[in-house]
């Protein structure tokens, strides 16, 4: 049968004086219990102050790079406030060219107001980063369709300005001009349908506008004919030359050389005869001397 006291003996070091303690069985249970919950308690105490440590690690570690991201996040906004302020001055430049250039509007312009100091609340904050961004691509989408249109226009324009004839065919003198006049060869009236120019055979004959070379022939009443095609409609003949220096075929810049001064054909004396037509209708060449 278990005892139901226990004796405790406590012999101090150094000393002959024994002490007795004596301790009841069911004591003894409850100071192993006591103990048991003890050791629970100190243990879970000590787990918590592990976890709350690592908790304080981590919320620092979160607290900076939140910092870090809030201060990224404020670089970058003022990073695109500053790109949405070149986008403007491009959108303004853009508007001048098409003032000058005489075009018309964009359809559309998606540069609008947006700006202000950063926002505290994070999701706010990267929806308006995100609005910033998506409007500024939208404008680069526009700047960039709209540059696309005036930079066709102005090729349009310029290929229109380097095809309509400008400029005298050769250095010389007009002897005779556009429109009805008495026909040197029988007398009557008949319609001149060009420039007649007198120079010194062998003065050089150039092209007054850039094109390719239609004819490059000998041809009835002509002579040695030369026929620049510059597209648009537009076409310009030069008649009664001593010498053809092009090719059909040939593409020509308004200047080029392409035929020498002379009296082939219908004709009574050293000249030019220089046409300018389009869409097969003879022009006052005149008009664009």
């Amino acid at each position: 049968m278990p005892a139901k006291k226990y004796t405790l003996l406590v012999i101090p070091e150094g000393s002959h004086q024994v002490r007795r303690f004596a301790l009841q069985r069911s004591w003894l249970g409850v100071a192993a219990v006591l103990g048991v919950f003890f050791l629970v308690g100190v243990g879970l105490l000590g787990f918590d102050y592990y976890r709350i440590n690592l908790d304080r690690g981590e919320f620092g570690r979160l607290k900076v790079e939140n910092r870090t991201q809030q201060q990224e996040l404020r670089r970058l906004t003022a990073s695109l406030e500053g790109l949405r302020q070149e986008l403007m001055v491009l959108a303004q430049n853009d508007a001048k060219v098409r003032v000058l250039a005489k075009l018309s509007k964009p359809k559309t312009d998606s540069l609008t107001g947006v700006g202000g100091p950063p926002e505290e609340d994070p999701a706010t904050e990267f929806s308006a980063l995100q609005r910033q961004v998506d409007e500024i691509m939208q404008a680069i989408d526009l700047r960039r369709a709209s540059q696309e249109e005036i930079h066709g226009i102005l090729n349009d324009e310029r290929s229109l300005l380097g095809a309509k004839p400008k400029g005298w065919p050769t250095k010389g003198w007009m002897t005779s001009g556009f429109g009805m006049r008495k026909s040197p060869f029988t007398g009557r009236p008949k319609r001149h349908e060009g420039l007649d120019i007198a120079a010194r055979t062998g003065t050089p004959v150039y092209t007054t506008a850039d094109g390719i070379v239609s004819r490059s022939e000998t041809a009835p009443g002509y002579g040695k004919l030369v026929v620049v095609d510059h597209g648009y409609g537009f076409k310009t003949f030069y008649a009664h030359n001593s010498k053809l220096h092009v090719k059909v075929g040939q593409r020509v810049k308004r200047g080029d050389k392409i035929a020498s001064v002379g009296s082939t054909g219908s004709s009574i004396g050293s000249h030019v005869h220089y046409e300018v037509r389009r869409n097969n209708v003879p022009l006052n060449p005149k008009k664009y001397l």
